[in-house]
């Protein structure tokens, strides 16, 4: 029996949860593979459960090693490449009636990945160059409203120059209201990101 391609195990879970198509379209397809990872150890994992109090604080990015030295080495001027991590959630404030979809919980822009010093690695942690453009906000779903699916997407940032989002951008905004009914795919369009990744878990309220 052959192996499972990892990636297309990706594809797979984001169907299942119907993260395709309510997220991202039909055709997607990742190049990367990366892991979430907060200061506790917990970790998402492709549609895993986690509590509130697992995912409280900002996490880490850890990018598998199949692929970023080739996406290094193809990197313009043979330096080194930059990525940006959203989390959003589309069923805010409930999968039932998701009409703030999506939350805006994070942005960050500017991580790289670490020198691969050694194939057998088996994570490389993203490297944080600058803070959060939208400060890391946990999962919190209002009581009553059942699973929420919290959504990772890794992007490649353009080679060219490094990205700036400008101030005063909604990005910034870091208010509940701020957060609500915000599209990763337009802003991904705006600023010439290119999906290469996704990953997700699932988060239930409190009755």
């Amino acid at each position: 029996m052959p192996l499972l391609d990892p990636l297309s195990t990706v594809v797979t879970a984001l169907k299942r949860e119907s993260i395709i198509p309510d997220v991202l379209p039909e055709e997607f397809y990742p190049s990367m593979l990366f892991s979430v990872v907060w200061p506790n150890g917990k970790e998402a994992v492709l549609g895993n459960e986690l509590t509130r109090e697992d995912a409280l604080d900002e996490p880490s990015i850890n990018f598998a090693p199949m692929n970023v030295p080739a996406e290094q080495a193809d990197s313009a001027g043979g330096e080194e490449l930059a990525y940006t991590v959203v989390m959003l959630d589309p069923d805010a404030p409930g999968r039932a009636d998701p009409k703030f979809k999506c939350f805006r919980h994070w942005v960050i822009t500017g991580l790289r990945s670490p020198p691969v010093a050694s194939l057998q690695s088996v994570d490389l942690l993203a490297l944080k160059s600058k803070s959060a453009t939208t400060p890391y906000r946990p999962p919190g779903p209002p009581p009553g409203t059942g699973e929420h699916r919290y959504v990772f997407l890794l992007f490649q940032e353009p080679p060219s120059a490094p990205l700036a989002i400008p101030e005063g951008a909604v990005e910034y905004g870091a208010a509940l209201e701020e957060r609500r009914s915000w599209n990763a795919l337009d802003f991904a369009k705006k600023y010439g990101l290119k999906l290469v990744g996704a990953n997700f878990f699932i988060c239930r309220s409190t009755e």
